[in-house]
């Protein structure tokens, strides 16, 4: 995380520390890793309806209940696992979010199955690059796109859950496939400030 005084940011992530941090670390960064993709679908889906800064304070107690997002594991969960994860309440206490969470990671490795990765399949809507906005403000960023309707269509399709369009956007922004960081923010590539 960046400490100078005079940084400029993304408004949305305010002065919370965490949020700085993921602002600054993790959000907009390609992820071509299909771990980090699989976290970020589950961790999309349990947002539902949510602020993300909420499930970043859990995403320790995800990451500890979920076996550390191994979806190899978390595809083969039985009942007494889905019991398990109904009894914990370090994370969103949600009966659909938690099976869709399981079923979503067999999907997962259906997709890996068939285009030798997620990421594959994913960053093939990209041609394999970031898009790269030049939004001013925040009222500019939409919360879905044609790409996000084309992708979370697709991932229905697959039986994917909670993965609607507007999610699906999110999720590409998270993973660093559409970069909209506000062009005046330091982490906007085409930004002089960025170190």
């Amino acid at each position: 995380m960046t400490k100078h005084k005079d940084i400029k940011r993304c408004p949305w992530c305010g002065n919370d520390e965490l949020y700085v941090k993921y602002h600054d670390d993790e959000w907009g960064i390609p992820v071509y890793d299909d771990g980090k993709l699989f976290e970020f679908l589950l961790l999309e889906g349990a947002q539902a309806g949510l602020s993300w800064i909420t499930i970043l304070r859990k995403r320790e107690s995800y990451r500890e209940a979920f076996d550390n997002f191994n979806y190899e594991k978390i595809a083969l969960y039985d009942e007494r696992d889905f019991e398990r994860l109904m009894n914990n309440y370090t994370i969103v206490h949600n009966k659909l979010k938690i099976k869709s969470a399981i079923k979503n990671a067999g999907f997962f490795i259906k997709i890996i199955e068939e285009k030798g990765s997620f990421s594959n399949y994913i960053w093939d809507y990209f041609d394999g690059k970031p898009v790269i906005n030049k939004f001013s403000t925040s009222e500019e960023i939409p919360v879905s796109n044609a790409v996000s309707d084309r992708i979370s269509k697709d991932m229905k399709r697959r039986g994917f859950t909670f993965f609607g369009s507007v999610i699906c956007y999110s999720f590409l922004q998270a993973m660093g496939m559409i970069n909209d960081h506000l062009i005046y923010c330091f982490k906007h590539p085409y930004n002089s400030e960025v170190s």
